[in-house]
């Protein structure tokens, strides 16, 4: 009787779970692609400033500063909008990944804060790469990602 309980009990919790994915993985690609997006007004707004940092603090590895500041300010722009729209969405959020993942290497000094909200993006980005953008999402829709289901 215990045991028929719980088990209910569990189906009904598993259920209710899997009814708040969609909203979940819609609310991790707004909050990350938010940050991501206005990093890269605040880059396009003062170029200027911002291939001073390239090149002075930023120490990107492999990539001249020139090149480094437009990749990762384009990044910056791009992907936030695909990772919105769920479109291309776990290319959107690998993107960013390597973004973000760069953005750590290129800052020796970060402060402990900081590094810890990298990592706590990189970790929403990476069960948006792994489970993608959800049903609530255009690849959903456009039928992109088999895994996916539009209802």
């Amino acid at each position: 009787m215990l045991t028929d309980t719980l088990r209910h009990a569990h189906a009904r919790f598993t259920d209710l779970c899997a009814s708040l994915q969609p909203l979940a993985q819609l609310a991790a690609r707004l909050f990350v692609a938010k940050v991501f997006f206005l990093a890269g007004l605040t880059k396009l707004r003062d170029w200027e400033t911002t291939l001073l940092l390239f090149t002075e603090e930023y120490k990107v590895p492999l990539l001249p500063p020139e090149l480094a500041a437009f990749a990762g300010t384009a990044g910056e722009i791009v992907l936030p909008v695909l990772l919105v729209l769920g479109l291309g969405g776990r290319l959107a959020a690998l993107g960013l990944s390597v973004v973000n993942v760069v953005a750590v290497l290129s800052v020796p000094e970060m402060p402990e804060p900081a590094l810890a909200l990298h990592v706590f993006w990189g970790s929403l980005l990476v069960g948006l790469v792994l489970w993608g953008p959800g049903r609530w999402s255009l690849d959903a829709r456009l039928g992109h990602d088999p895994r996916l289901h539009s209802t």
